[in-house]
């Protein structure tokens, strides 16, 4: 059930969350792209409250997957996609900056070839914390082989085919890993690029980048929304780091050597591990000040226990007047409620 304030009722077909068990999540990690089991579910929860938006342009400061975007693309929005995450860059280069370019059989034969064949050395010694050691020369090899596309959309393409296929592997455990075939990753790898969505070309001019979330928020002079993802807050001194969205940062950059530096550019801003509440709070409302130029912001929250939507809706009420509040519930799969609180200057 979708419950809000001021606005009409969230059509029910538009708010459905992710049928299937267990079983019809890695059916799904296989076969399509599909950034996260509940995505289809999340995703029709954010554009029913969207479509009940004005806007023509809209900046993402925390873009994460890109199926959003795509879909925005079909609705003639012109988009600014930020993440600091170079897998998210990545993706976004692929499938929201790219007006038409698509990878030939050719292109993925070249891409493929010799994929499992061990060179001198791996290039990333990393990728052995994550795979085993024959999945590691073939994610080892076909990094190797991407970088040799000129076009930036072509490589990213291929890098994101890559990641599809590494979520693919990492989707098995101890009791099911016997169910994979062997040696069959540039096999998933053609079954997963059957799937990517076409290129949309709306005519604009869509703009990807992993720059600092406040610079970012803030060159934003002549965009009609704000569509702000906070992120799951991470509590110090034990910051703790998704795996299935780490291997895939370790796997672009080359190595594990890269986090350190991350978190030092990163820190003192929404994103960074907190140690309470009041910091958190404190990140959301300095973003929200240096988006004060931006007419409409819709803010999506996870409700985990942490911060709760009222605490959020008090923060933004002080910058702003809050416009409506949309929630979803997605607690019998999640165990968490998500909302959209929206506010116009």
């Amino acid at each position: 059930m979708v419950l809000f304030t001021r606005c009409g009722n969230v059509d029910n077909h538009q708010a459905t969350g992710y049928r299937g068990g267990p079983n019809k999540q890695k059916v799904n990690h296989l076969v399509s792209y599909n950034g996260s089991p509940l995505s289809r579910g999340w995703l029709a929860f954010e554009l029913s409250v969207l479509r009940r938006l004005k806007f023509a342009s809209v900046a993402l400061p925390f873009t994460g997957e890109p199926d959003l975007c795509v879909y925005l693309k079909r609705w003639q929005v012109r988009i600014a996609a930020n993440d600091p995450m170079l897998w998210s860059f990545t993706k976004g280069t692929a499938l929201i900056e790219n007006r038409a370019e698509r990878l030939n059989e050719d292109e993925i034969d070249a891409l493929l070839e010799d994929a499992y064949v061990p060179r001198d050395r791996q290039d990333n010694p990393a990728i052995a914390k994550w795979f085993n050691e024959t999945d590691a020369w073939w994610f080892d090899n076909v990094r190797f082989n991407a970088e040799r596309f000129e076009s930036p959309h072509k490589r990213a393409l291929a890098l994101t085919l890559g990641m599809m296929v590494g979520d693919y592997v990492l989707s098995f455990n101890e009791e099911t890993r016997q169910l994979r075939e062997p040696l069959a990753l540039s096999k998933v790898f053609r079954q997963l690029a059957d799937t990517l969505p076409s290129p949309v070309n709306n005519s604009l001019r869509h703009q990807c980048s992993e720059q600092n979330i406040r610079t970012f928020v803030a060159e934003r002079l002549h965009t009609d929304l704000l569509f702000l993802r906070l992120p799951a807050p991470v509590i110090k001194p034990e910051p703790h780091r998704d795996p299935l969205l780490a291997w895939r940062e370790e796997w672009l950059q080359g190595g594990d050597h890269f986090w350190s530096d991350f978190e030092s550019k990163t820190a003192g801003m929404l994103g960074a591990p907190v140690q309470s509440k009041q910091q958190y709070l404190g990140f959301v409302e300095d973003l929200l000040q240096r988006a004060a130029q931006i007419p409409s912001w819709a803010l999506m929250h996870t409700e985990n226990g942490f911060i709760s939507g009222d605490e959020l809706v008090e923060i933004v009420g002080r910058i702003r007047k809050v416009d409506a509040v949309y929630t979803k519930d997605f607690s019998d799969l999640l165990g968490v409620r998500a909302s959209i609180i929206t506010a116009l200057s």
